[in-house]
């Protein structure tokens, strides 16, 4: 898991504004880097790190709420704050569905946005946490032949080996050896930590009738 530093960032194409919340946000002792325009932004390589990116609604080019959209379209991870001189309830109603910490009319109060900027740092580490764990948590099942990870898939339904055994016609012995084998690749002693791993992986299970 990185180390790198928070970055807040802000994106707004109104110089002043850019200044004003760069000042505020060295008070508070945030690194900031500002842009101009949301494609400035997209054009920079994802930052390693905690990030939030405050941004504004309303900007020449790709406005906050497209902005949004092309973020998660590209899977990225940065947890944005908006702020709006022009922001109505169905406006913020969809950013914050679509995963934005929060909506603020300007002129932004400072210890609000502050308030934000922390709650978005805080969402962020624990969501690399979590993706850091996640991609563990593959590696490891990556281990697992085709077979193994078939008859894993079944073992964490709760079923037995007699009854796995039926499911993918072969012998209940054959079962045991697979079954112990992913055991010992994944280092694991339990069935319920088995089922935590794959539930850290997200590894997709199959329909069972």
């Amino acid at each position: 898991m990185t180390s790198a530093r928070p970055l807040v960032f802000v994106i707004d194409d109104d110089e002043s504004v850019r200044k004003g919340l760069r000042r505020l946000l060295q008070s508070a002792n945030y690194e900031t880097e500002l842009f101009s325009s949301a494609s400035e932004f997209l054009a920079r390589p994802s930052h390693p790190g905690p990030a939030c990116v405050i941004v504004d609604v309303k900007m020449p080019g790709v406005n906050g709420i497209d902005f949004q959209k092309k973020l998660i379209q590209r899977r990225r991870e940065e947890q944005l704050v908006f702020i709006s001189g022009y922001g109505d309830i169905p406006m913020c109603a969809q950013v914050i569905k679509a995963g934005a910490v929060d909506f603020l009319p300007k002129p932004v109060k400072p210890r609000e946005l502050l308030k934000c900027i922390e709650q978005a740092l805080g969402r962020s580490v624990e969501q690399r946490r979590r993706a850091a764990e996640r991609n563990d948590a593959r590696h490891l099942l990556d281990l697992l032949t085709p077979r193994e990870f078939e008859v894993m898939q079944f073992v964490i339904t709760g079923m037995l080996n007699k009854q796995v055994a039926g499911r993918l016609g072969m012998a209940e012995k054959t079962v045991k050896v697979h079954r112990g084998r992913v055991m010992q690749k994944l280092g694991l002693t339990s069935v319920a930590e088995l089922v935590r791993l794959v539930e850290k992986a997200e590894a997709s299970q199959p329909a069972y009738d």
